[in-house]
């Protein structure tokens, strides 16, 4: 009877070993497969809307990046790129793609800056990170996940920079601005969205700087262009008719507007006007060279696509992020701006 007992622990004691054994073996490999390192990650893509100039300058520079991290570390990176055409209720559709396809990052620039919860709830059910860029979400709705993120200009340097070169010109050829000699500078306003927080936030600062420093303006009308140059030259046409003669100064949201501005001006034959943008895309870029631009903002967006790509990357990759990014509050980054003036 004592024997068949101890044959029994023994046999017990073998099936522990055994068990024990085949435990540590599996939690070896399970924590060998955790550290390979992926060997190819997805990317999703979403764009408010992709004939936007500047979005489109953005995604060219992204695209350059995934391609150099690529050769760099031959890592596949598979950017799914879509367009959601204005529509919120198409991004969340494809966003909901994205997840469905195993994204391991979203990159979002949002088309309704005030909507971004439903997306944002996707992506934490999903416990996918989220990249967002250019429109900022509402503090609320980014504070809700320490996975997501944010990179854009900081609109009230954009807006105090676009004063300073009007100031600038103003001082060094008030004959330029002051087109009637009365000793005040008479502008339109080219605004972007209503709703979008660089717009506000640009032409508030704009606008305030200037006084505070002392150029004497007076605002004859403005108008919203969303952004687009058609609308911009659309509504300079107008103003050009209703306002003869009166329009010194043209102060917009962003270069494409007022390259749309200058079209208008060209189409009615007038002179004289002073046009400023912000964003330095390459054709306001090249106003400027040419002189139909007196300035514009640019922001560096090899630095931006640079930055939003190491972000994208390190949480593809599951990694912690670069802490030479310095993000402010840890999901903020702001990409440097500097200032294109006529020479």
């Amino acid at each position: 009877m004592k024997k068949t007992v101890r044959l029994k622990m023994l046999k017990l004691h073998k099936l522990a070993v055994i068990c024990l054994f085949a435990g540590i073996c599996l939690s070896g490999c399970s924590k060998q497969a955790d550290n390979q390192e992926k060997t190819s990650i997805r990317i999703g893509v979403s764009l408010y809307r992709g004939d936007d100039i500047f979005i489109n300058n953005i995604r060219s520079e992204l695209e350059r990046e995934a391609k150099s991290y690529e050769q760099e570390t031959g890592i596949k990176v598979n950017l799914d790129i879509q367009d959601a055409k204005g529509s919120q209720h198409i991004q969340n559709s494809q966003v909901e793609r994205f997840i469905s396809l195993g994204c391991d990052v979203l990159c979002i620039n949002p088309v309704d800056r005030m909507d971004a919860s439903s997306m944002i709830d996707q992506a934490m059910t999903a416990e996918v990170p989220v990249v967002f860029f250019n429109r900022q979400p509402v503090e609320e709705d980014m504070n809700r996940w320490d996975q997501l993120y944010y990179l854009g200009v900081d609109p009230k340097e954009s807006g105090i920079l676009q004063a300073g070169i009007v100031e600038k010109y103003y001082k060094e050829n008030p004959e330029q601005l002051d087109l009637n000699g009365n000793g005040v500078i008479s502008y339109v306003l080219l605004e972007g969205e209503s709703s979008h927080q660089d717009a506000l936030i640009r032409t508030e600062w704009s606008i305030q700087t200037l006084k505070d420093r002392g150029v004497p303006i007076e605002k004859i009308t403005g108008g919203i262009a969303n952004w687009e140059r058609s609308q911009a030259s659309a509504l300079m046409e107008q103003w050009l008719k209703k306002y003869p003669g009166e329009i010194e100064l043209v102060i917009c949201n962003n270069d494409d507007m007022a390259l749309g501005a200058i079209d208008a001006v060209k189409r009615e034959g007038a002179s004289g006007i002073s046009v400023v943008g912000i964003d330095g895309v390459e054709s306001g870029l090249e106003a400027v060279k040419e002189g139909t631009m007196i300035g514009t903002v640019s922001s560096n967006k090899e630095q931006y696509a640079k930055v939003m790509f190491s972000i994208l990357s390190d949480k593809a990759m599951g990694r912690e992020l670069d802490p030479e990014l310095e993000l402010e509050n840890g999901k903020y980054y702001r990409c440097p701006q500097t200032v294109k003036e006529q020479e």
